[in-house]
């Protein structure tokens, strides 16, 4: 097979051996696969993938047709259109992937929306509900909204019940992620004048956390989960104190398989519907061949995106 290889830095699409599905395993013939900025950190050199996952090949999330199935494999057939989590791998014609951490798509969306599906919309989830124990009726801030999981995270937060205010930096994407049902969109200096929040969903880092803590309800809690705009900060211990906050922080990809595939059915069972139900969406702003991965990561780096980035593979 062919996949996205990053080579001394580059990326280039090169020939790897075919993976053969072990016990519980279904092979994938990869339609698509979404572009995430933990493959730019990936090729940077900064977020090696975990032991096990392929160390050279991109992807953390892709969606195409069963061709596969290896021993004791009992919840997809040979044909099923499906969509997987994993740690690495998914940007290749090819992939193998215990099947606890595969969704069925549901049979209203896309291949390019299921190809940006599983990493983003799964994070938002597990930050908001498993981490932060978001309830109905709370509110909300989610900064940087126009991101991939940051579009999940606010249409996943107003199915909750919940009030959601949007930070996003770009007024032009202001429309958009006030279309996916934020109650507010500000930009980022105007965060504070919105609160107090009882979840904030930290997509950007260390360069909000003042405003973070300053904004918190009684008993909030901010879920750190992305760090583009820093990793270090100051921290006003007092004001924590004072308001009884918390402050956590949650990645996907260095979870073990038990814990990956918690995630993943949480995901089937309480998301897969709302999308059924037509109310949850993944916005796609451009799409790439695969074997043309280099422009899509020019095109990431750009920045001022909405939604996703995906990659197409014909057959």
């Amino acid at each position: 097979m062919r996949a996205v290889t990053v080579v001394d830095g580059q990326i280039e699409w090169r020939e790897h051996p075919d993976p053969v599905p072990g016990p519980g395993e279904v092979l994938i013939e990869v339609r698509a696969a979404g572009v995430n900025p933990a493959d730019a950190l990936q090729v940077r050199g900064f977020y090696p993938a975990p032991p096990g996952s392929p160390a050279d090949i991109l992807g953390l999330e892709a969606a195409g047709e069963v061709v596969a199935i290896g021993p004791s494999t009992t919840r997809f057939s040979v044909g099923d259109r499906v969509m997987a989590l994993v740690a690495g791998g998914a940007q290749a014609e090819l992939l193998a992937v215990h099947e606890s951490c595969v969704l069925a798509v549901p049979a209203s969306m896309d291949w390019d929306e299921a190809g940006g599906f599983s990493e983003v919309v799964i994070t938002a989830h597990d930050a908001l509900f498993s981490q932060a124990g978001l309830t109905m009726g709370e509110r909300v801030c989610v900064h940087g909204a126009a991101g991939g999981v940051g579009a999940a995270a606010v249409q996943l937060a107003k199915a909750a019940g919940a009030t959601v205010v949007a930070s996003v930096r770009s007024v032009d994407r202001h429309d958009d992620v006030r279309a996916l049902g934020a109650d507010v969109v500000v930009v980022p200096d105007e965060v504070d004048q919105h609160g107090p929040f009882d979840v904030v969903l930290e997509l950007i880092g260390a360069v909000n956390l003042a405003t973070d803590v300053a904004t918190l309800a009684i008993g909030g809690r901010i879920v750190v989960v992305g760090v583009s705009g820093g990793a270090r900060g100051e921290l006003d211990l007092l004001r924590l104190m004072n308001v009884r906050g918390r402050i956590m922080g949650a990645t996907l990809r260095a979870r073990p398989l038990e814990g990956k595939a918690a995630a993943v059915q949480a995901v089937a069972h309480q998301v897969l519907p709302l999308v059924d139900a037509g109310r949850l969406s993944i916005p796609v702003t451009a799409t790439f061949d695969m074997a043309d991965a280099a422009s899509a990561h020019e095109r990431l780096k750009a920045g001022g995106k909405f939604g996703k980035i995906v990659l197409r593979r014909d057959r």
